[in-house]
C-alpha cells in the first residue's frame, strides 16, 4: 500500500501499468481461437473426408428416392415396387469397391492405364452401332450382353478426364503454341464426342464438352485458344441441334404457347411437383406426380420428386453437397503440386458439377429437356458406377496431397478406435467392490 495526502490505493496492476496491452492480447487469443476452429477445415485431410462423406450421403440420399419414386410405376408394369431400387441397390453395391479400390491406387498407376483405358473407351463405344447395341429414348447408346446392360460413354469420360490430364499435363509448357494446344486433344476428344453424337445423345456429348472444357481450362491452355474451341463447340451443338425433335424441344422451352400435353409435358409436372413440395414437402413417398404423371421420375427428372417430397429444404441439401463436392475438388487442384492430377480432377469436377447443375436447370425449366441424369442420385447402373470410380480417383489424389498421406497413416483406424474405447470402458480387476466388503468365499483378517 501506498500513502499519497492521506489517502491508501493499491498498487497499479499490471494491466494499469502498461495501458493498451490486454487488447492486443485478447485479439491475440481470439485469433488462435478462430484458427483452431478453422484448424479443421484447413486441415491436410479435409479433401478427403469432404469427398468421402458428400458422396455416400448423395448416394443413400439417391437410393431412398429412386424407391420412393419407382414404386409406383413397378407396380403398375406388374413388376415388385422394391424392382428399381433392388437394382440401384445392387449397382451401389458394385460400385462401393470399386470406389475403395480406385480411391487406394496410386498416381503413377493412372498415368500409366491412361493411354490404355480411352482405347478400349472408344472400343465400347463403337460396339454400340454393331448387333450389340441397343436403342433406348431415341438415342442408341447402350451394349446388351446376355442380361448386362451398360452404357460405354459413361466408362468413356473417365477415360477421357485421366488422358487428357496425361496429355495436357506433359504438354503443359508448349500450350501457347496452337499445334499443341489443339493436338492430339481435339482430334481424340473429337472423335470419341463424335461417337456419341453417331448416336443422338446430344444430352451426354454437352457433358463432355464440360469436361474437356475443364481440363483444359486448367491445363493452363490460353484464353485466345479456349476461346475460339468454345465457339467451335457452340457452332457445332447449335447445328446438331437442328434435328426435327430437338427443334421442337427447343421451341416449346423458348414459348409461352408450348402444347403442356405435349412438348411441355415433363417439364410443367416437374415444375408442379416442385411447386406442391413448398419450404417442407409432402413428406417421404408422398409424391403425387410419381403416379404416372411425370415421365422419368426416378431418373432425369429425380430432382422434382426430391422437391415435392422433402421440399425446398431437401433441394438444397442436394445443392450443397454438391457444392461440398465442387469445394473440395478446388481444395486438391490448388493443393496438389503434380499438374497431372490438377488437370485430371478438373475434368472429373466439370462432369459431374456440370451434369448435375445442367439436369437441375432441365427440371426447373432453365434449359430445354435433353436426358441428363442427376450424378449418385438419378437410377441407372453404368452412370451410377462409374461417377463413383471418378470420386474414387479423385480420393485418391487426395490422399496424396502434401502431407496427406502421413496424417491419414497416423490416424487409428475404425475398428482399433472401437477396441480402445471398449478398452477404456471394460472396469479393472476388483472394480465394483466397495471399500470395506468382503467377497463371498474370500476371509478378513
Amino acid at each position: 500500500m501506498t500513502q499519497t495526502a492521506g489517502f491508501s490505493r493499491a498498487a497499479p496492476s499490471r494491466a494499469q501499468r502498461t495501458p493498451g496491452t490486454r487488447a492486443p492480447a485478447q485479439r491475440a487469443r481470439s485469433a488462435r481461437e478462430l484458427g483452431s476452429r478453422l484448424g479443421q477445415w484447413n486441415s491436410v485431410v479435409t479433401s478427403y473426408y469432404v469427398l468421402t462423406g458428400a458422396t455416400t450421403i448423395l448416394v443413400v440420399l439417391g437410393l431412398v428416392m429412386v424407391l420412393s419414386s419407382s414404386s409406383v410405376e413397378s407396380l403398375a408394369d406388374g413388376k415388385s415396387a422394391y424392382a428399381e431400387f433392388a437394382k440401384q441397390a445392387r449397382f451401389a453395391l458394385l460400385g462401393l469397391p470399386v470406389l475403395w479400390l480406385a480411391s487406394r491406387l496410386p498416381v503413377p498407376f493412372y498415368k500409366k492405364v491412361a493411354w490404355p483405358v480411352l482405347g478400349a473407351a472408344a472400343v465400347l463405344q463403337l460396339l454400340v452401332f454393331t448387333p450389340l447395341g441397343m436403342e433406348a429414348g431415341g438415342n442408341r447408346g447402350w451394349l446388351a450382353i446376355g442380361s448386362i446392360v451398360i452404357q460405354p460413354a459413361e466408362a468413356a469420360k473417365v477415360a477421357l478426364a485421366l488422358w487428357l490430364g496425361v496429355v495436357l499435363a506433359r504438354k503443359q509448357p508448349l500450350l501457347h503454341e496452337w499445334k499443341h494446344a489443339i493436338i492430339p486433344v481435339f482430334p481424340v476428344a473429337g472423335a470419341i464426342v463424335g461417337l456419341v453424337l453417331l448416336g443422338k445423345d446430344l444430352g451426354t456429348a454437352l457433358v463432355f464438352i464440360l469436361l474437356v472444357a475443364g481440363a483444359m481450362y486448367i491445363g493452363g491452355v490460353p484464353m485466345r485458344i479456349f476461346g475460339v474451341a468454345g465457339a467451335l463447340a457452340a457452332v457445332v451443338v447449335a447445328f446438331l441441334s437442328t434435328t426435327s425433335n430437338r427443334t421442337a424441344k427447343i421451341s416449346c422451352w423458348l414459348s409461352n404457347t408450348c402444347d403442356p400435353t405435349d412438348g411441355g409435358y415433363q417439364t410443367l409436372h416437374g415444375t408442379w411437383g416442385l411447386a406442391t413440395g413448398g419450404w417442407w414437402g409432402l413428406g417421404l413417398g408422398q409424391s403425387r406426380e410419381k403416379w404416372s404423371y411425370l415421365p422419368e421420375a426416378h431418373n432425369d427428372f429425380i430432382f422434382a420428386i426430391i422437391g415435392e417430397e422433402l421440399g425446398l429444404v431437401g433441394t438444397l441439401l442436394v445443392l450443397v453437397l454438391f457444392a461440398l463436392l465442387a469445394l473440395a475438388m478446388s481444395r486438391v487442384i490448388r493443393r496438389h503440386p503434380d499438374p497431372f492430377v490438377k488437370i485430371t480432377t478438373a475434368g472429373i469436377a466439370f462432369w459431374l458439377i456440370g451434369q448435375a447443375l445442367l439436369n437441375i436447370a432441365v427440371v426447373i425449366g432453365l434449359a430445354p429437356v435433353i436426358g441428363v441424369p442427376l450424378p449418385l442420385v438419378s437410377a441407372g447402373g453404368s452412370a451410377l458406377i462409374m461417377s463413383m470410380a471418378a470420386i474414387g480417383i479423385v480420393i485418391s489424389f487426395a490422399r496424396s496431397e502434401p502431407g496427406a498421406t502421413e496424417a491419414l497413416a497416423a490416424r487409428p483406424g475404425v475398428v482399433r478406435r472401437s477396441l480402445a474405447v471398449i478398452g477404456r470402458a471394460r472396469p479393472p480387476a476388483g472394480a465394483g467392490t466397495r471399500p470395506g466388503t468382503v467377497r463371498p468365499g474370500s476371509s478378513r483378517r
